[in-house]
């Protein structure tokens, strides 16, 4: 193994993916919502956590707003 390598004459490519980094964070959903995401992940065969941010990505870019009535 070389103690250097000379990488200048190397082509880097832009990242594809950096567009849609993701970020970590904490957020408290009900056990009955989770039980929901758990039960259709098992049926589509993907992570319940990635269906939930596919749920909430699709409510961003179609710009869904909250429509709540309490009764």
């Amino acid at each position: 193994m070389r103690e250097e390598y000379d990488i200048s004459h190397l082509n880097p490519r832009k990242n594809l993916y950096t567009n849609r980094l993701k970020k970590q964070i904490t957020i408290n959903i009900d056990n009955e919502t989770i039980d929901y995401f758990k039960a259709q992940s098992e049926k589509v065969g993907l992570p319940y956590q990635t269906l939930i941010n596919l749920y909430l990505a699709d409510c961003a870019s179609n710009h869904r707003t909250l429509q709540m009535s309490w009764n």
